[in-house]
């Protein structure tokens, strides 16, 4: 497992995974619509060099934004290796915190990102009804049958 800056020879295979992740490139939350294969991140690689995680951000001012984590294994340490990867980043660019937002179905990710030091800050009540008016292909169901409804906003401070 190697953590890599997404790089130029990378942006074919970022655009796919996305596209088979997530049906697009394009990312709607209540910051704004990004197209992710055109941000900043990291990948993770496997021995045959496909991507089995990548992590995307933006950084205004002293903020860092997480846009998108994705692991395709769970407890292998990927999302953690890529976490890491954007916090050291943001720490050399002098940010101050670094925030992120999930919707309300990911029980798993709020887990994940709470082990981690990150916090609730803000919930965005029927968030994704607004983002699906631009991205209609977001599903009403996600994870273990909860509707997909709200935004949760979560930061964390850095040292």
């Amino acid at each position: 497992m190697e953590t890599l800056p997404i790089a130029e020879k990378h942006k074919t295979k970022v655009t796919e995974f996305f596209k088979k992740q997530w049906g697009s490139t394009e990312m709607v939350i209540s910051s704004g619509v990004y197209d992710c294969s055109a941000l900043n991140g990291f990948i993770v690689v496997d021995h045959n060099d496909d991507i089995s995680g990548l992590i995307t951000y933006i950084m205004t001012n002293n903020e860092c934004e997480i846009i998108s984590l994705d692991s395709l294994e769970e407890n292998k340490g990927t999302g953690t290796s890529l976490i890491q990867a954007v916090e050291a980043v943001a720490r050399e660019n002098q940010c101050t915190y670094i925030k992120l937002v999930t919707t309300n179905d990911k029980l798993a990710a709020l887990k994940f990102y709470q082990k981690r030091g990150y916090v609730l800050s803000t919930i965005h009540r029927n968030a994704v009804e607004e983002a699906r008016h631009l991205k209609p292909e977001i599903p009403l169901i996600g994870n273990d049958g909860i509707p997909i409804r709200d935004e949760i906003e979560l930061e964390k401070v850095l040292n």
